[in-house]
């Protein structure tokens, strides 16, 4: 059991992560802005809140609690949901208080949370990869405030981690669309739409390239990240996603429609091949995985009767094409 500061605990990710962490047996601090009702929190939680923009206030805030471990999560979550300049300014401000601070102080593990879109899809001029699927050695090309910062964060970790050696260990990870539990039974998802909506109709799910993470499997794979840190690599970046597609057609047959010119590089993604590799984290620290929306999302309650009987003819079907 380690003792764990979550910085945006009361976030849509943060919630899951701090309540698989406490569930997971570990004592679990979250840190954010604004506190959430005490009835809300799950048993054993201890609720901090504090502005960690302000000088000071995340070393405050670590010394008083002397944590184990440190989980950055806090940030302007939504590409241009604010200014460009303040979102860069916001998001890489507070990834260097908190991991600088937890550095400082000498706090043994230290992750922080970063973007898949650090790789530049979206792009209104025009993006391509090299190959799918896409995974750790894919080359960042970020175009916006949001990507950048994320980007940055990563490199933070990476500076601190050649500067410390061995002494602390750090990590990063690109979390794929996260999807809270609520929205598997038909809360609307960052964007408004619902995901049987999304999955209904694939022009909305395209923009991020079908990617999707339930939030509780990122809180499965932090509680694994932080029991393996001191046996892999120092400063690793991980993708953490489902091990499908969020859509009812192979991206192979849905990808060239949506990012022109795709049709080669997405020939392999036949079957529910997501378009992001969690390879690496299923080989460096034996994570999987283990929700998907064909056993999550309640279908019959957010669809016509036609629509839903497609879905759960895709999610019948994964057995056979996964």
């Amino acid at each position: 059991m380690s003792r764990i500061f979550v910085t945006g605990g009361s976030g849509r990710l943060g919630r899951s992560v701090v309540a698989g962490l406490a569930a997971a047996g570990h004592e679990v601090i979250s840190v954010d802005r604004d506190a959430i009702p005490a009835d809300q929190l799950p048993a054993g939680v201890v609720q901090e809140t504090g502005d960690l923009l302000a000088p000071g206030e995340a070393l405050r805030l670590l010394r008083e609690t002397r944590p184990d471990a440190v989980i950055h999560l806090a940030a302007i979550a939504v590409p241009f949901s604010a200014p460009e300049d303040v979102i860069f300014a916001t998001n890489t401000r507070l990834a260097y208080a908190v991991i600088s601070a937890a550095t400082e102080l000498g706090i043994g593990k230290i992750v922080t949370a970063s973007s898949p879109t650090v790789l530049g899809y979206g792009s209104p001029a025009g993006w391509l990869p090299d190959s799918f699927p896409l995974d750790e050695r894919s080359v960042p090309k970020p175009w916006n405030a949001y990507a950048l910062s994320k980007l940055i964060a990563e490199q933070t970790v990476q500076m601190f981690a050649a500067a410390q050696g061995s002494k602390i260990r750090y990590a990063a990870f690109r979390p794929c669309y996260v999807i809270s539990p609520e929205e598997w039974e038909g809360a609307p998802t960052q964007q408004g739409h619902t995901l049987a909506e999304r999955l209904a109709d694939p022009a909305l799910s395209a923009p991020a390239l079908f990617n999707y993470v339930d939030a509780r499997d990122v809180a499965d794979f932090l509680d694994v990240l932080l029991k393996k840190m001191d046996t892999i690599p120092n400063g690793e970046t991980f993708f953490v996603g489902a091990a499908d597609a969020l859509a009812t057609a192979p991206l192979a047959e849905l990808m060239p429609r949506f990012l022109p010119g795709s049709e080669a590089l997405a020939s392999g993604l036949t079957g529910t091949s997501p378009a992001f590799s969690i390879a690496k984290a299923r080989q460096l620290l034996g994570w999987e995985p283990k929700r998907s929306w064909r056993t999550e999302l309640k279908t019959t309650n957010h669809l016509n009767d036609e629509t839903s009987a497609a879905l759960v003819t895709a999610g019948a079907g994964a057995k056979e094409t996964s």
